[in-house]
């Protein structure tokens, strides 16, 4: 917890760490505020459609084609793209960093397998993998959230792979193995802390790329109908651009404005926690 809090201190004391917290914090309160502030959920039907921003003060962002109100819509989508994104991202992260310690740690066989298990994973495009996988299995949530994670992993691997290798020939891994500590133990108590700094900061970049990916497929129509997101609108503002390009802009707006956060975030806990690298550039 103090590691934690440490941490996040000396994210917020950098410029462009702060800047990421401040708006991420933001859109992390929308998505926990949007049953509490709007009960109806983001489908009524509350005013004229096609009602630009400003025109009625009721609707400062304005409806879209069908009368909704947009804050609602910009509310439910945050608690939409973030739980796709974090859920995304913890379960490529979960895959790839067990991929790559088991493949750095064992190597020889174990490890050729495993790499040319990932290397097939990358010869695919994965936005077209992932669009595959959502069209045959069909559009929810879980669905998603797997597709996205299953076409993420082989990066993770790769990070994790390489400072496993490195990290094996340490002095302290050795001492681990003359008294006798399990390979499982040295490998998850002894090695993947010491590979945390460079996770922690592609977690961030999973985070983002995850929630751009949901907003893709659905902007395809390949979201889950069930829930309104940031695609969603932007799949409906689609046919309005020539006449409502509002539509697509209040959407793309939020979407930017998050993935700039979580990256300005990426970038600061990169020099927050590889100090040298700062000092070199």
């Amino acid at each position: 917890m103090r590691g934690a809090l440490s941490l996040l201190g000396r994210l917020a004391r950098h410029p462009s760490g702060l800047v990421g917290l401040v708006l991420i914090v933001i859109i992390v309160a929308m998505s926990a505020l949007a049953g509490f502030l709007y009960p109806d959920g983001p489908w009524t039907m509350a005013g004229p459609p096609r009602l630009w921003p400003g025109a009625d003060p009721r609707f400062p962002l304005g409806t879209d084609t069908f009368g909704r109100d947009l804050i609602p819509a910009l509310f439910y989508g945050a608690r939409v793209s973030l739980l796709v994104g974090v859920s995304a991202a913890a379960a490529a992260l979960v895959i790839g960093t067990v991929v790559g310690a088991v493949a750095g740690y064992w190597g020889g066989w174990v490890d050729d397998a495993l790499m040319r298990l990932t290397d097939a994973f990358q010869t695919v495009p994965n936005f077209l993998l992932s669009i595959a996988i959502v069209g045959i299995i069909g559009a929810s949530l879980p669905v998603i959230t797997f597709a996205i994670a299953i076409v993420a992993w082989p990066m993770i691997a790769r990070l994790v792979r390489a400072d496993v290798l490195r990290l094996r020939t340490y002095d302290f891994v050795q001492s681990c193995k003359i008294i006798g500590m399990s390979d499982l133990r040295i490998v998850f108590q002894q090695i993947l802390p010491n590979c945390l700094a460079p996770i922690i900061v592609t977690a961030s970049v999973l985070v983002a790329n995850s929630i751009i990916v949901e907003a893709s497929l659905a902007f395809l129509g390949l979201g889950d109908p069930n829930v309104m997101s940031w695609g969603t609108i932007l799949n409906i503002g689609r046919q309005e651009l020539r006449n409502g390009w509002y539509l697509t802009a209040v959407p793309a707006v939020a979407l930017v404005l998050t993935v700039m956060s979580l990256n300005l975030i990426g970038d600061a806990l990169n020099d927050v926690l590889n100090p040298r690298l700062k000092e070199r550039k």
